[in-house]
């Protein structure tokens, strides 16, 4: 009898793995939504407010309209108003880019009737001093000759510096959540004492490598970077709330579905240093306010640097 009980439930569980279901979903309250990244570089910086949408909505989220939307610098008193433009607030920079390194910056937000704010600070960014590319011979996964790429920087000393380093391949930029790649000073994380060095090897050509199957075989991959390719590569200043929200975002959608969900870490919005400046306020708001100074470097790679790395990993 225990025999038949087992096999039973070994049957139904097999069959459940299968089965695809459709679940009705309640309608979820609409989340305040704040997307104020801003950076130094002489372009638009935008600032976009608008509302959460159910799970299976996969429009573009649609502009709460008539904001008033402001960034104050705390430190000299100037006042940048962001005007409303058709997706989303903008304000365009004339001769200078945004802030200035070491000033402290508040975001306001002012849209029916109510006030929300948020703080950061716009810390310090190494420079980029190079571009490489590293000659690796034709393997199992790989068929051809191919190259590595990876950028050299150095975390300037004294702990608490926070990066976003991204990275486009031939103008397209890798932007997947695996390819997310941030440091804490040289490290991985504030509990690493890597400070004030040259970024660890994993960081500095993690994820600068795209890695994308070929169509149709399971275990062979394209070349990461071959003669004719592109690498550009920035790093952004981040605060360390800002670091922790990314990740939190990471560890959101890079989740693996199936039977191992069970186990995963529940679904959660990531954190938020947005706050309404009304203490009884029920309004939920979720985003992040961040600015960043940003240093960059590109190199192509060319048949004389191809043959100049193949000579010295030979």
């Amino acid at each position: 009898m225990k025999k038949i009980i087992y096999l039973s439930l070994i049957t139904i569980i097999f069959f459940g793995c299968e089965t695809t279901i459709t679940p009705e979903l309640d309608t979820a309250e609409k989340i305040l939504v704040v997307d104020a990244w801003l950076n130094q570089k002489m372009e638009p910086q935008e600032i976009r407010v608008t509302r959460s949408q159910p799970y299976f909505d996969n429009s573009v989220p649609v502009k709460i309209s008539n904001a008033t939307v402001t960034v104050e610098d705390l430190t000299n008193g100037t006042v940048y108003n962001f005007q409303e433009g058709t997706s989303s607030y903008f304000w365009d920079p004339v001769g200078k880019p945004f802030g200035e390194v070491g000033h402290q910056y508040k975001l306001t937000v002012i849209t029916q009737g109510e006030t929300f704010e948020a703080f950061s600070n716009l810390g310090r960014v190494p420079p980029i001093d190079s571009i490489l590319f590293h000659y690796k011979p034709a393997e199992t996964i790989i068929k051809e000759e191919y190259y590595l790429g990876e950028f050299m920087s150095k975390d300037p000393a004294g702990v608490g510096d926070a990066y976003w380093i991204k990275a486009w391949k031939n103008g397209v930029f890798l932007g997947k959540p695996a390819e997310l790649n941030m440091a804490y000073d040289a490290g991985f994380s504030a509990g690493q004492p890597v400070d004030g060095q040259e970024f660890l090897i994993p960081i500095r050509n993690g994820f600068t490598n795209p890695m994308d199957k070929v169509d149709g075989k399971e275990n062979e991959f394209i070349p990461p970077y071959v003669v004719g390719d592109s690498l550009y590569v920035e790093i952004h200043s981040i605060n360390p709330l800002a670091f922790d929200f990314l990740y939190g975002v990471y560890f959101q959608i890079a989740r693996s579905g199936g039977f191992a969900e069970l186990f995963a870490m529940p679904l959660t919005n990531s954190t938020t240093n947005l706050k309404s400046t009304d203490k009884n306020s029920i309004t939920n708001v979720a985003g992040f306010f961040n600015v960043a100074a940003v240093s960059s470097r590109g190199k192509k790679l060319t048949q004389e640097m191809a043959d100049e790395a193949k000579r010295i990993a030979d």
